[in-house]
């Protein structure tokens, strides 16, 4: 399971020109699910982003959490965080999970993350083709995958 986890001001998820999922100030988390995932990555990962120490404190120095300054959440299923660009200049997707797999693991995903954050989270529509817009805060973007936790 891969995140691209952005700090943004504010984040909003557009499908056929609707507003589904909008947050302000918080996390945009792009989720990227594979069938080797487990359970296991799932609960990992919905502690580690949730307790990830990136927001400023009052002296300007990243060490706050999600959960101290209050921030919100929205959490998009994005299977390109899965790219292999290895061979060719064509991307391949091999290790991407089934869609009907990977909309399990992204409900029990964001089912989980609620559990750890008592704010606004958000979502899109799982394999919609969807728009994303953000204001990303810093800018502060870190990629955490549970295959290689460093």
């Amino acid at each position: 399971m891969r995140a691209l986890i952005q700090r943004v001001s504010q984040s909003k998820v557009t499908v056929e020109n609707k507003t589904c999922g909008e947050i302000s100030k918080g996390l945009l988390v792009l989720l990227g699910i594979e069938d080797s995932d487990t359970q296991d990555d799932v609960d990992w990962l919905c502690r580690k982003i949730s307790q990830l120490r990136i927001f400023d404190d009052t002296n300007g120095v990243m060490n706050l959490s999600l959960q101290d300054v209050q921030g919100q959440t929205l959490i998009i299923s994005q299977f390109t965080l899965h790219a292999s660009t290895k061979k060719g200049n064509r991307p391949s997707y091999i290790r991407a999970a089934s869609p009907e797999f990977a909309k399990k693991m992204y409900e029990d995903f964001v089912a989980n993350f609620k559990k750890y954050v008592k704010t606004k989270v958000a979502t899109g529509i799982f394999g919609a083709m969807m728009k994303v817009e953000l204001i990303n805060d810093g800018p502060v973007t870190i990629f955490i995958d549970t295959k290689n936790k460093e």
